[in-house]
């Protein structure tokens, strides 16, 4: 089974993690599986950043981002070229490591 190597995030997973992942889930819904709790303020319906993840490898293992996204990560936080939403980015056979950043835009979250 794939799997997913989160680097260390300072809030999130301070250690970082390396979780399993089957191929057809989201990395959005892994991380959550796993206790990693990511932001998701659009419930994962592809309307929102704060789930942006850097894919830092596996990048050309996962299907390339639609429009929409696009559009939406040109609204992203520290945005860069391995920038992704993770409840768009579905996992493949292939394993990822992948970096939260360290802010999103959520203005409306409970946590900060």
């Amino acid at each position: 089974m794939p799997q997913i190597i989160v680097l260390p995030h300072h809030e999130l997973c301070p250690e970082g993690i390396v979780i399993e992942a089957q191929p057809g889930v989201s990395v959005c819904d892994a991380l959550l599986a796993n206790n990693v709790e990511i932001e998701h303020a659009c419930e994962m319906s592809n309307a929102c950043t704060t789930c942006h993840i850097y894919l830092r490898e596996g990048f050309t293992s996962v299907g390339g981002a639609d429009e929409t996204e696009d559009d939406l990560l040109d609204k992203a936080w520290g945005l860069d070229p391995d920038s992704r939403l993770s409840c768009q980015t579905i996992m493949g056979s292939t394993d990822l490591v992948i970096e939260i950043p360290k802010y999103t835009i959520n203005q409306v979250s409970e946590t900060h």
